[in-house]
């Protein structure tokens, strides 16, 4: 079996937010031709995106074509809105989940469901999410920041605290990546500021205590954690060196919460995956894909694959460590 917790899906259509909110900023798809669209964001272009974007149908094909039994659907980080207005941001976070819930309703056996919720303001994001799991979605994905504000702000503890008790999941996904102004040639945003916004925002959950006052959370940190299994080791020397300035808020070793956390599998590096196997543990690590995009994994799973492990550490890898991450049993999806 193989679940790759790490798609994103968009529907095909979406209201003319900016004009019904009254201001810029929203985006829009214009379906300048057949199964392919255009990300618009008022008007300027973001990203081109095909049909398997937002048709099921398609998406099935091509897990068919890459062996994927079941897919883990969230959103596309840049419809987080997190900089809207609350109340149009719970809007466009109901559709968007709407959308997946019905998708996930379709096909029991092929998706499971990730939410988006209003992180820029704790009651309206609780009330979406106790929506989300009435409507059978199994977490939440939210940015690795907000507007800015690291996620060890007391502002998002009630969000975490809710996610605990209502036994959501959380994938943390890099977005509105720091020093994207100062380095926006090279597509460097995405190949230098996506891993160092992982990284911050695992150290962030660290040092400000999250994994300690919700031992319950069970959160996963996309595209392997991105450049925090790599420098882990100045991050634990500088909490050696300098807890003056790093253990303002938990001064327990950043290294004991290796473990604590989930990451997938898209390093797009056989040796380093297997390095970060080694830090983290084979029970945290999920095939994770970032389909159906570019950067991502063209065959889920494939680095897996190429791994010299046992098949038990490899099923671990491709769906177990999935379904104890989401709290699913494997007979769900079974035909």
């Amino acid at each position: 079996m193989k679940i790759d917790i790490h798609t994103h899906i968009i529907p095909e259509h979406l209201p003319r937010w900016s004009e019904k909110f009254g201001y810029s900023g929203f985006i829009h798809l214009d379906h300048h031709k057949p199964c392919c669209a255009r990300m618009m964001k008022d008007g300027e272009f973001f990203r081109e995106i095909q049909s398997n974007c937002w048709d099921a149908e398609t998406r099935i094909q091509d897990c068919k074509h890459t062996h994927v039994d079941v897919q883990v659907l969230s959103t596309i980080p840049i419809m987080f809105n997190y900089w809207a207005k609350p109340e149009h941001c719970y809007e466009i976070s109901r559709f968007l989940n709407d959308h997946i819930a019905e998708v996930v309703e379709r096909y029991p056996k092929k998706f499971i469901g990730l939410g988006t919720v209003p992180m820029q303001n704790a009651d309206v994001a609780i009330k979406e999410l106790e929506r989300c799991k009435k409507i059978g979605l199994s977490g939440v994905q939210i940015g690795s920041n907000v507007n800015d504000i690291n996620l060890n702000e007391p502002q998002f503890f009630p969000i975490y605290e809710a996610a605990q008790e209502l036994d959501l999941a959380i994938f943390v996904h890099p977005w509105n990546m720091m020093g994207t102004k100062q380095m926006s040639k090279y597509w460097l945003p995405w190949l230098v500021g996506m891993p160092a916004e992982t990284s911050r925002a695992i150290c962030s959950m660290i040092f400000g205590g999250v994994f300690a006052k919700f031992p319950k959370l069970r959160i996963a940190f996309a595209h392997g954690g991105g450049s925090f299994p790599s420098t882990v080791g100045r991050i634990e020397q500088g909490f050696n060196v300098r807890p003056d300035l790093t253990a303002l808020d938990n001064n327990v070793n950043p290294r004991e919460y290796l473990g604590h956390f989930y990451v997938d599998s898209l390093i797009h590096d056989t040796k380093f995956l297997q390095y970060v196997i080694d830090l983290i543990g084979e029970d945290k690590i999920c095939c994770g894909s970032d389909y159906p995009f570019p950067l991502g994994e063209a065959t889920p799973g494939e680095e897996i694959e190429a791994l010299d492990v046992s098949k038990k550490t490899k099923d671990k890898l491709l769906y177990k460590n999935a379904l104890n991450w989401l709290q699913l049993d494997k007979k769900k999806f079974e035909k």
